[in-house]
């Protein structure tokens, strides 16, 4: 996720955005810029590289005068990192300078418009569009044509603003990404992170959402979108820094699942309009998605997992035959596949060695390619024919949490919309399909709100050596990504199976107090699983499941039940996974492991 700084004081502002930039560094960046308002001219400076250079171009921010200016770290989205694109963005007159995070969902619309106008753009950016909508309305009333074009935003936005013609004032404005101000004395502040502010001011403001903050160096005054005023509430933070920079949680890996149900919304809610999916980044149509009779998904990891998880939805929706490959293994089968072949590659850091290598090798063979990726520019998303980002934000901890439910989240909206174009499911089931999609997130936070519980149920796996997931159908996939997050972070042995297999060799394993956790969330083979579960009891197994609420027929075949609210069965995984990412990260907790930097492993493996 993006980061924005912003300061007015009587100090100088330059080396305090600087700083604010460099605290906000763990968030991941592409490039970084800041704006300093001095003599009633706005000096901007940028960098695609670390924020040390940022520091080098401007002698630490002593090139850049000016005692008010705004500052950001951009994690890419619309248009590549690029100075032209980094933030902060000018208006047409350079009397306005712009930071944000978010998405503008219509700034092509809007873009259209001003472009009729005769307005040109600069950059690629959905952020630019408010800086020119604020030079198109400001008749002198900063705060006045703040308000009518926050009213033409839709989507997630974070603002921060400065004007020539208000010398010390710092306007901010908030929906649906986080913004906080920092009170000083003398001095006030905005961040996207208490990080930012926490080593000038413990003093801190939440902005609500659709909500406007105009500060001088003395005042905070806050207004609802018709400029009525809205009361200061002040807080104080009791945090050191280094919690700050995880917003409170002791890790990285808790922080990141506990913004599952924001990511997932980022994700979804720009791509389903008036009730319906809509891809409008991808060239793919009508025309050439009939000609497809084949979908190979490649991938490592966990993005392997999501994969798995979209063969089972992607061959009951659309009906056609898919594959699914680990990366590292594709490239070196003498893969079948043609113009016919319809290649999804899943990568979250977008650079993954083995993944870009098969991309490379799909290509050759005549397979057009559509990747799933999270980062901009990244060099998989560059060799594709089309790209879906997830538009997820950077993950810090290595264990994968939210790049893995929104990689899901972008296979769901991509068969939906295959389905839809191909008329393969009838427009009653989608529309069912897509409710319930946007539903999922409400569920993630009803999964989130049963930590407490999750924590105890890990208790007892804290000294195992060995245990076992197993699941049918999608249950089945949901069992490998749980299993992975398991032995990656708290180093117990585990695997995961297909229930079905069992009795093919695996309940051999199966001894007293041999813990297995029993996926049991497709309705259709809930008494299947019943029966599997009977089976390892029998055999002396300490049995925890998972169902979907209100099946409570399981709880007298198990030791301990988490239950998961319903949603659609094609989308269960992304609810489902919430309760074992949690389980493995408590019993790596209960164990004093490093939860974010498990060991031998990395973020993005860019070697084979």
């Amino acid at each position: 996720m993006c980061g924005i700084v912003g300061f007015t004081g009587n100090k100088p502002a330059s080396p305090i955005l600087l700083d604010g930039l460099e605290k906000l560094e763990y968030r991941g960046y592409d490039s970084a810029g800041i704006a300093v308002l001095n003599d009633n001219k706005i000096k901007t400076a940028k960098t695609t590289e670390r924020i040390r250079n940022l520091f080098e171009k401007t002698d630490n921010g002593k090139t850049v005068p000016g005692s008010i200016g705004i500052g950001h770290t951009r994690w890419a989205t619309h248009g590549g990192p690029s100075t032209t694109n980094a933030h902060p963005h000018l208006s047409g007159d350079a009397k306005f300078a712009v930071v944000h995070n978010g998405i503008i969902e219509n700034y092509v619309e809007l873009k259209e418009e001003l472009i009729s106008e005769g307005v040109e753009f600069a950059s690629e950016t959905d952020t630019e569009v408010v800086p020119r909508l604020l030079e198109k309305y400001y008749k002198g009333d900063l705060l006045d044509a703040v308000c009518q074009v926050v009213k033409k935003l839709d989507g997630s936005f974070a603002l921060g603003i400065i004007c020539t013609d208000y010398p010390e004032t710092l306007v901010a404005a908030k929906k649906f990404s986080p913004l906080i101000i920092g009170k000083g004395k003398g001095e006030n502040y905005i961040a996207s992170d208490v990080t930012a502010l926490i080593s000038h001011t413990r003093d801190v403001v939440y902005l609500e959402d659709d909500t406007v903050a105009v500060l001088t160096k003395n005042d905070i005054n806050l207004y609802d979108y018709n400029k009525n005023e809205v009361a200061v509430k002040v807080s104080h933070i009791n945090w050191d820094i280094a919690a700050a920079e995880k917003g409170g949680y002791d890790y990285f890996m808790m922080k990141e699942m506990c913004e599952e149900p924001r990511a997932i919304r980022q994700t979804i809610e720009p791509r389903i309009k008036d009730g319906e999916v809509v891809l409008e980044d991808i060239s793919l149509d009508k025309e050439a998605l009939r000609k497809i009779n084949r979908i190979s998904i490649v991938a490592c990891g966990s993005a392997y997992h999501a994969g798995i998880v979209g063969k089972y939805v992607m061959e009951e929706m659309l009906r056609i035959p898919v594959d699914v490959d680990l990366a590292s293994e594709y490239r070196y089968r003498n893969p079948i596949t043609d113009s016919k072949t319809l290649t999804i590659i899943i990568s979250q850091s977008g650079e993954t060695a083995d993944t870009l290598a098969a991309l490379n090798e799909a290509k050759q063979r005549g397979s057009r390619v559509l990747s799933i990726v999270n980062v901009v520019g990244s060099s998989i998303a560059k060799a594709s024919d089309d790209v879906i980002y997830t538009w997820a934000g950077p993950e810090i901890a290595v264990a994968t949490t939210k790049g893995y439910t929104t990689q899901l989240s972008v296979l769901y909206l991509f068969a939906i919309w295959a389905a839809k174009t191909l008329g393969t499911v009838d427009d009653k089931t989608l529309s069912e399909i897509t409710n319930s999609l946007k539903n999922v997130p409400n569920a993630i936070d009803r999964v989130l709100d049963q930590k407490d519980k999750i924590r105890e149920m890990a208790k007892h796996s804290v000294d195992s050596q060995s245990l076992f997931f197993i699941g049918r159908n999608i249950d089945y996939a949901v069992s490998l990504e749980a299993s992975l997050k398991l032995k990656e972070i708290s180093y117990i042995h585990s695997e995961a199976y297909a229930a079905g297999e069992l009795k093919h060799g695996t309940i051999s394993l199966i001894e007293e107090g041999r813990t297995v956790i029993a996926l049991a969330c497709q309705t259709d083979l809930y008494d299947k699983m019943l029966s599997n579960i009977k089976e390892v009891r029998a055999r002396g197994a300490y049995v925890v499941a998972c169902a979907n609420e209100g099946e409570t027929g399981v709880a007298a075949e198990a030791e301990e039940v988490i239950y998961i609210p319903r949603v659609h069965k094609f989308l269960r995984a992304a609810v489902e996974i919430i309760p074992f990412q949690l389980y493995a990260y408590y019993v790596a907790e209960l164990k004093g492991l490093d939860i974010d930097k498990p060991r031998n492993l990395a973020k993005s493996v860019t070697v084979e």
